[in-house]
């Protein structure tokens, strides 16, 4: 539970707010609850299974999701049957007493918030939940003052259960950033594809002596600028003997032959 608790807490609380849920569906996830109680539980986890019960009841009564009427009451219905299913795993007195409290007043005032009730055809639902009637749902403050005597660590029960992000969603996120970044890369790979289609388009359309007479013209600058590089780059040595010209303005050297060049006697190297 340790290692894998927290995904399990997870996947219950989220299963909990499908809006195709039906009563099979609460069923499984009571059962899921009874089990976890029965084969895991020790001091610590009922603990956390109590404080993932009253996150479930809150997100029913604050509808923050905007789940519907249908939805809202099976999950209240699926809290109490199974905080009485742990109040009887337990048994602790005040914890059952006050349960069964609740189950009570809901069968007089409010039995859309139960099982037997909620999950029959054509139950009546309300318009809305009454937060403000407190007695008709199970209180953080009434349970851990049941818990405390026992050796419980009731103290944990005021801190709200809030879902954990898993390495499942990161992963999930990764890959959603990746697949969004490999999108945008296709999408500026196609601006190329644009400029080469106008290129296409350009020479099937355009008339034949336009192409010719662009195609001569950037010959023309290619030539011109190969020989700027030639004449920059390839150029007869200078003269050993140091003979210079100069003819119109520009000094030239002239190139000896090799067997005419003279060399010193002593050469120093």
């Amino acid at each position: 539970m340790k290692k894998h608790g927290q995904q399990l807490y997870r996947h219950i609380y989220l299963g909990c707010k499908e809006e195709d849920n039906v009563h099979k569906n609460f069923e499984l996830l009571f059962t899921t609850l009874a089990i976890l109680t029965i084969e895991l539980a020790n001091e610590e986890v009922v603990i956390d299974l109590i404080r993932l019960a009253i996150a479930l009841q809150d997100l029913a009564l604050l509808n923050e999701e905007n789940m519907p009427m249908c939805i809202r009451c099976g999950i209240m219905a699926l809290v109490a049957a199974y905080l009485n299913f742990l109040s009887q795993m337990i048994a602790n007195p005040p914890f059952c007493q006050h349960v069964s409290k609740v189950i009570e007043l809901r069968n007089m005032d409010a039995p859309y918030l139960l099982p037997e009730h909620i999950f029959r055809d054509k139950c009546p639902l309300p318009d809305s939940l009454d937060k403000d009637d407190r007695l008709l749902y199970f209180q953080t403050a009434d349970l851990a003052e049941c818990l405390a005597g026992p050796g419980y660590n009731a103290e944990r029960l005021s801190i709200p259960y809030i879902p954990q992000v898993t390495d499942e969603d990161r992963l999930t996120r990764r890959k959603s950033f990746v697949d969004t970044t490999s999108i945008q890369d296709i999408m500026s790979n196609s601006l190329p594809d644009k400029v080469s289609g106008r290129v296409m388009e350009k020479f099937q359309k355009a008339p034949f002596e336009e192409i010719a007479a662009h195609c001569e013209s950037k010959a023309n600058m290619l030539h011109d600028r190969l020989a700027q590089i030639f004449e920059l780059t390839i150029r007869p040595p200078p003269s050993p003997s140091g003979v210079v010209s100069i003819s119109a303005g520009h000094t030239q050297h002239q190139s000896v032959p090799v067997y005419e060049m003279k060399f010193p006697d002593l050469c120093v190297y």
